[in-house]
């Protein structure tokens, strides 16, 4: 845990714990929105091949996710840490011209 801290610049256990906590909560959150978003735009296994449907839903949960994080984070008091955490790995997928200012 003290690698954690040091890495992730917290300084309490609790902090590890509710991180991780929203890290696996956001995680089944951002799959279960995507279900009912995938059916509202009529793809489902039963329509198109597996093949083509799972890398669809994959695609589509990784926006969720990333919206997501900070709000499921804020409720953990942990808002601060997911902030940063989201513009430093956008900003590494390309994407930091959103915080530019």
């Amino acid at each position: 845990m003290k690698k954690l801290k040091e890495r992730w610049g917290i300084e309490s256990n609790w902090s590890i714990v509710a991180i991780l906590i929203v890290f696996a909560i956001n995680g089944s959150f951002a799959a279960w929105v995507a279900k009912p978003i995938t059916a509202f735009l009529g793809l489902s296994p039963d329509t198109i091949s597996g093949w083509i449907y799972w890398p669809l839903r994959i695609l589509l949960i990784f926006p969720i996710y990333q919206l997501t994080l900070p709000i499921v984070g804020w409720f953990f008091g942990q808002f601060k840490f997911f902030w940063a955490f989201e513009r430093k790995f956008l900003t590494r997928l390309g994407l930091g011209f959103l915080f530019k200012q």
